[in-house]
C-alpha cells in the first residue's frame, strides 16, 4: 500500500466585490503517523485518513526534500501529502476536520472559524506566473473568488516567494458583512498539474492576536513533486 500522507510532530487598499465564482491526533507513540487516505463518491471531498503507527519505513519512503532540512517550529505539526504533493505547518493544537471541497482542513479546537484548509483543480499553466501580474491576480481572486456580493473587500499585503524554483504568492485580506468579518492569509501555487490553494484565517476580531502564528501556517506551503 502506498504511503500518501504523513503528520509528523517535532520539538489597505480597500476594493469593490464581485460575484462570487468558482475557481480557482496524533497517538501516544513516538513514531509519526501515516495518514491513509480513502475517498466517498465525490472526488473533490476530503479524505478521511487513518493513523497507522510507523517507523523507519515512512521516512524511507519520503523524498528528500527541504522540509526536513528545517526545523519544524515549536508548536507546529507538519502535514505531508504525498500523494498530491504539497505539505505545510499547522498549530499542533489544531485537529483535522471536513470541509467540503478542499483536500485537507485543519481547525482549533475550540474557535472554529481559526482553520486552514487547502484545495487544488488541474491547470494546463505551470507556474503561478502564468495567471498574471500578482497585483491582478490577487485582486481578482479576492474580489470574485473569495469574496460575497454583500462583502467589502481589503487587500493588506502581497509578498512572493521562490522555494526549491517554485514559485508562490501569499497575501493577507479581510472580508466584510454588515454582521461579520474575517481576515485571512492566502498562498496560491502551480505544480504537478494543478493550481493550489491555502487559506488560512479567523474571525477579525481576533486576527492582531493570532497573525503572526497564522503567517507561519501561509510561508510554509510548499509543493512537492509527484
Amino acid at each position: 500500500m502506498a504511503v500518501s500522507s504523513l503528520s509528523i510532530s517535532l520539538a489597505a487598499t480597500t476594493l469593490s466585490t464581485g460575484n462570487r465564482c468558482g475557481i480557482p491526533s496524533s497517538s501516544s507513540s513516538t513514531k509519526p503517523p501515516v495518514l491513509i487516505p480513502t475517498f466517498d463518491e465525490c472526488k473533490n471531498c476530503k479524505r478521511r485518513p487513518l493513523l497507522l503507527g510507523v517507523g523507519t519505513l515512512a521516512l524511507s519512503l519520503f523524498p528528500a526534500n527541504s522540509l526536513f532540512a528545517e526545523e519544524i517550529p515549536r508548536n507546529y505539526e507538519a502535514f505531508v501529502d504525498l500523494s498530491d504533493g504539497y505539505s505545510y505547518y499547522y498549530p499542533s493544537d489544531w485537529r483535522e476536520f471536513d470541509f467540503r471541497g478542499h483536500d485537507s482542513a485543519f481547525k482549533d479546537r475550540y474557535l472554529q472559524l481559526q482553520n486552514v484548509r487547502v484545495s487544488f483543480i488541474p491547470t494546463e499553466k505551470t507556474d503561478i506566473h502564468d495567471l498574471g501580474p500578482m497585483q491582478d491576480v490577487v485582486y481578482n481572486l479576492v474580489t470574485h473568488v473569495y469574496s460575497a456580493p454583500t462583502q467589502m473587500a481589503n487587500i493588506f499585503d502581497m509578498q512572493e516567494r521562490t522555494v526549491d524554483g517554485k514559485n508562490y504568492y501569499t497575501f493577507e485580506y479581510a472580508l466584510t458583512s454588515p454582521n461579520f468579518s474575517r481576515a485571512a492569509f492566502a498562498t496560491i501555487a502551480i505544480g504537478n498539474g494543478r493550481y493550489y490553494t491555502l487559506i488560512v484565517g479567523a474571525n477579525e476580531r481576533r486576527w492582531k492576536r493570532v497573525r503572526n502564528k497564522l503567517k507561519v501556517v501561509a510561508d510554509s506551503f510548499k509543493l512537492l513533486d509527484i
